[in-house]
């Protein structure tokens, strides 16, 4: 097992845009869905995907808040995260992180009404690629 550093996983991840978070519902079961971080992938410790207020997703998280992001990529690439997740409100957070893109899904931009995001601040990160694994010191 080879640790790396979090900027070696951090360019590794430059080219996955999809995640699976998978939170845990109020009745213990875990719950999966596609997340797009929308090119947001300067990746440093924390992810960040859009989602709708009235969203399962963010009910899981108000009841625990420990989630996990699971990435495949090319050349037998799969990275897990976990960590807690945090919901914010704040149109001036959000900003940081919105592109063009996500107007397809919220068509007032960051005024259409009930739109959240989710932040997931890593607390682990392992990686497997090939024969080599290891996990990320944070």
């Amino acid at each position: 097992m080879a640790d790396k550093s979090l900027k070696e996983v951090a360019d590794k991840m430059k080219q996955l845009d999809i995640a699976m978070l998978t939170t845990q519902t109020a009745r213990g079961q875990l719950s999966s869905r596609p997340m797009s971080n929308n090119g947001d992938v300067e990746y440093t410790g924390n992810s960040y995907y859009f989602t709708f207020e009235s969203a399962r997703t963010v009910k899981d998280i108000d009841e625990n808040p420990q989630v996990n992001l699971s990435f495949e990529g090319p050349k037998k690439l799969y990275i897990s995260i976990t960590g807690k997740a945090a919901l914010i409100r704040e149109k001036a957070e959000m900003k940081d992180h919105w592109v063009k893109d996500l107007d397809v899904w919220f068509e007032n931009g960051l005024d259409t009404p009930g739109i959240v995001m989710i932040q997931v601040k890593a607390e682990r990160i392992k990686y497997w690629q090939g024969e080599e694994s290891g996990e990320v010191k944070i």
